[in-house]
């Protein structure tokens, strides 16, 4: 079976971020045939300007790049004050004008069942994006309130259960999609 490549993005750029430590377990958890590369530029992209080239901003070139190269894409991000957090936004309308997102499978992951108007919002973007939203593999989870960091995730046999249906269902895409 080939190597689905797929690149993971948090929403968040705290050190304790519960997104991040969501997806750094994604990337311990992943299968021998799913390989997760977690992005780490989101802060060190400038603020959008439509009047910049993707290739004039270097950070903005590496981050097309590689959504390129991803065979699929893992987002998990906050809501703040019922949004999306602003560099999650910043980095999405980067790729507006681009062909990064266009019939690229999405996976969205939830560190929160509480937040549900962010989810749906990054949902409109990325669908308005032309990104196929996979709603097998999109997921919420009970982590936010739980005090767990990554290794507390991985050792919890419900997420962990929750986590590998997704990345199965989301390969499945992605390998149907190739086709």
């Amino acid at each position: 079976m080939p190597i689905v490549r797929v690149l993971a993005i948090s929403g968040s750029l705290r050190a304790a971020s519960l997104n991040s430590a969501l997806l750094r377990a994604v990337v311990c958890l992943a299968p021998a045939d799913i390989r997760v590369e977690l992005y780490t530029g989101l802060n060190s992209l400038p603020l959008f300007n439509p009047d910049i080239e993707i290739t004039d901003a270097s950070p903005v070139a590496d981050f097309h790049a590689r959504l390129l190269e991803a065979d699929g894409v893992i987002i998990a991000s906050p809501e703040y004050a019922h949004g999306v957090t602003g560099v999650m936004k910043n980095a999405l309308d980067w790729m507006v004008g681009s062909e990064a997102f266009v019939g690229k499978p999405v996976a969205l992951l939830n560190a929160s069942p509480r937040a549900t108007i962010a989810q749906a919002s990054l949902k409109e973007t990325l669908t308005v994006m032309s990104a196929q939203v996979v709603e097998a593999a999109s997921i919420t989870l009970p982590i936010i309130g739980s005090h767990l960091d990554e290794h507390g995730i991985i050792a919890d046999p419900s997420i962990t259960t929750a986590i590998r249906e997704a990345l199965r269902a989301f390969r499945m895409e992605i390998v149907n999609c190739k086709a």
